[in-house]
């Protein structure tokens, strides 16, 4: 059984969605505050997250990001904020899908579901290595080198979606809609924003670049320096 936390504060909202998903065989824990959530996710590690960032005590945004300092469990955003910039905003700050009030139960379950196949999807799959970078997606630990490299968890996703594809290159729009479940252009700069600060942590940057090769209007590839 999946546990879901919900984070929402209409009562009315919170009461019917937790019955809907409870009916489809998931065990909610309902909250109705940002700071509330935050202490029940820590303690109580759900499954996934469905998280309303009108909340009444803390933008919900800002408790995305408190929380993704502390935990990698999945998010998913569920809100009625429908403009381009706060979709971008979010899901740079590491919410794992958005989905738009209103929407139905079974919609929500359909992306439950969704997510929690992409993100233990990995645990399927073996450490990969390239050249002297081994990634492990069961424990998301990187190290280059024998040293451990500290990623945020979209740096590792967007690390380890290149990675199963070493050489090969992957274009910015497959990146956007794979790693950032964005499938639409105009926010390239969210993939060089990542790309950036993985290379600062790899040690390279793109004007010496080892592992991460840019392809001038195709897009990066992740490559043995070695060879």
């Amino acid at each position: 059984m999946t546990v879901v936390s919900l984070v929402e504060d209409d009562p009315d909202i919170r009461s019917s969605l937790a019955r809907a998903l409870g009916q489809r065989g998931h065990e909610v824990r309902a909250v109705a505050t940002g700071l509330g959530a935050l202490s029940e996710i820590v303690e109580r590690a759900p499954d996934v997250v469905v998280l309303d960032l009108g909340l009444p005590d803390i933008d919900g945004l800002e408790l995305l990001r408190m929380l993704r300092a502390v935990s990698s469990v999945p998010v998913i955003v569920a809100t009625a904020r429908d403009d381009e910039a706060a979709i971008v905003r979010t899901l740079d700050a590491g919410a794992d899908d958005y989905v738009l009030k209103p929407y139905s139960a079974d919609q929500l379950d359909a992306r439950i579901r969704a997510v929690l196949r992409r993100t233990q999807s990995g645990d399927l799959v073996g450490p990969v290595t390239v050249g002297g970078l081994m990634l492990d997606p069961a424990s998301r630990r990187v190290t280059l080198d024998g040293e451990t490299v500290e990623l945020s968890r979209k740096e590792f996703e967007l690390l380890w979606h290149l990675a199963r594809q070493a050489g090969r290159v992957v274009s910015k729009r497959e990146l956007l809609a794979d790693v950032w479940q964005q499938p639409y252009g105009g926010a390239d700069k969210t993939v060089d924003v990542h790309l950036s600060w993985l290379r600062r942590k790899l040690g390279e940057s793109a004007s010496e670049p080892r592992y991460l090769r840019s392809v001038r209007g195709v897009g990066v590839m992740l490559v043995d320096p070695s060879q």
